[in-house]
């Protein structure tokens, strides 16, 4: 990681000697550790886990381990001028609470990243921002693809992986796509992109927000400050109410995207081309050419574009209105999303063996995403796996809506009851399958085994838990690597089977 630009006055004025707590010292908080040593601030670190402060890389002035409680009890005694907390410090929780109470200034690593970029010396690379309930990892990296095709340096980060503050410390990037969570926005107050999107919205984190209402308003923030774009989806009357909504730079136009004819201001679709007609001179009467659904033909299930599900091509939508909005020509749509491949655990075939195919999307972590994977599958042809954490959500909407798509479900998680509800309530008459609670290895080879049990040729099963992992897995990449793991073995098994039954597959032809 390079050194960051020398600062101008302002921020550095502001932090130089002051006392500034991080909380949470995982890869962010180390890197704002390092953005905070070169303005010549006091760092003050805290952390739930011992192991973290063990973790410093760079010295600090203070450095406390505890609980949330006692991290917020010791805020007053440190006397800081600032607190900038991790993404995984609840709204809801001690520490914020405390924090506000005490009337501390606190940022998110993100707020630091833009003042950072903001007081350089250095050209400012633009960023483009966004978030969304599902959707975002995927929009984010098709932008930053598009962007590469047009011959930017432009990386991906935020919630994606790589922190913000990294981008700006390392410098070179002459674009951002940068991926925003809830929770990140949450204390970003002075940001102000040149494009921003906020995909779609739908309950979510609500136990980390304390409710929809406050969960939607830190959704908000993304449009705010937005220079040139604030880009929206026309299927979202609540993303659309946010741009209405939003205290946005004189001349910033409002963009829909959608999965219909494009009107004027908007992105969408004629036939099987994805069109602009909102960044151009010609817009009133005429549309650019971005892309063709063929372009996205890799990213469907079979192959074939007419099987491109709804949700990969409105996200398709969304980057390329994003990358519009930063002058990016229209031929470089096209090439970056021919580009783009998916990150695991995201509607990813996993195996495919006695005529069953497998699915891997353990990413769908809420039920609006494990709702547009159901989706996309055939009436009664899916063998669903779901539970976990529901971090506050209800499934019964969501069981209601996919009923239709179901052979059967087989349910994990710690506490059962909610998605068992859902189920007998929903959908009753639909076989039903719990998995006892077990270390992570086996109870996926569990669930696998009586999917397997359910699935008939021609059948998904699909792992789309629309719950969070953390009551029985370290992470949704673990639940999906097992998952996709005991998938592999059984498809073998079955493929085995059928190769010694006469006459089936490699058979000569009669």
């Amino acid at each position: 990681m390079g050194a960051a630009a020398p600062a101008r006055p302002g921020l550095a004025d502001q932090l130089r000697g002051a006392r500034v707590g991080v909380v949470g010292l995982g890869r962010t908080g180390q890197a704002v550790i390092e953005a905070l040593e070169t303005l010549g601030a006091r760092v003050h670190a805290f952390d739930t886990r011992a192991a973290g402060l063990d973790a410093l890389t760079r010295p600090v002035a203070r450095a406390t381990a505890g609980t949330a409680e006692e991290i917020a009890g010791a805020l007053e005694e440190a006397d800081l001028g600032l607190l900038i907390v991790s993404p995984g410090v609840p709204a809801t929780g001690p520490v914020l609470t405390r924090a506000a109470g005490l009337g501390l200034e606190t940022w998110s690593e993100v707020e630091l990243a833009w003042r950072l970029q903001g007081s350089a010396a250095s050209d400012q690379a633009p960023w483009l921002t966004l978030t969304g309930t599902d959707g975002k990892t995927t929009t984010v990296t098709m932008l930053a693809q598009i962007l590469q095709a047009a011959g930017l340096r432009a990386p991906a980060v935020g919630n994606i992986g790589t922190p913000v503050i990294e981008a700006v410390l390392s410098g070179g990037a002459q674009a951002l796509a940068v991926e925003l969570s809830s929770f990140q926005l949450h204390t970003t107050h002075s940001l102000s992109p040149l494009a921003s999107a906020c995909l779609n919205l739908a309950a979510d984190h609500l136990d980390w927000h304390g409710g929809m209402e406050s969960y939607a308003a830190d959704k908000a923030r993304i449009y705010q400050g937005t220079r040139r774009a604030a880009v929206y989806s026309t299927a979202d009357a609540a993303t659309e109410r946010m741009v209405r909504d939003a205290d946005v730079v004189e001349g910033c136009r409002a963009v829909g995207f959608t999965l219909g004819v494009p009107g004027l201001g908007q992105v969408g679709m004629v036939e099987d081309l994805l069109v602009d007609r909102a960044f151009h001179d010609r817009r009133a009467d005429h549309g650019v050419e971005l892309a063709t659904t063929a372009d996205l033909a890799h990213l469907a299930p079979t192959g074939r574009a007419e099987d491109l599900p709804a949700h990969l091509l409105a996200d398709a939508l969304a980057a390329a209105a994003l990358a519009r909005a930063a002058g990016v020509h229209a031929q470089a749509v096209a090439q970056g999303l021919r580009a783009f491949t998916p990150g695991a655990h995201r509607s990813a075939t996993a195996a495919q063996g006695g005529g069953v195919t497998w699915v891997n999307d353990s990413k769908a972590t809420n039920p609006h995403a494990a709702q547009a994977a159901l989706s996309a599958l055939p009436e009664g042809r899916g063998v669903w796996i779901v539970g976990g954490d529901t971090k506050g959500a209800s499934l019964h909407e969501l069981v209601g809506a996919v009923r239709s798509r179901l052979r059967g479900a087989v349910v994990i998680g710690k506490d059962q009851s909610q998605a068992l509800a859902a189920l007998e309530a929903q959908a009753p008459g639909l076989p039903v399958t719990t998995i006892a609670d077990a270390e992570p290895q086996a109870l996926m080879e569990a669930a696998v085994r009586a999917a397997a049990a359910m699935a008939r040729p021609g059948d998904t099963v699909l792992l789309a838990p629309a719950c969070a992992s953390w009551d029985q897995f370290s992470s949704y990449a673990q639940r999906g690597d097992l998952f996709a793991e005991a998938a592999r073995a059984t498809a073998q098994r079955a493929e085995q089977r059928t190769a010694r039954v006469p006459g089936a597959g490699g058979g000569q032809e009669a």
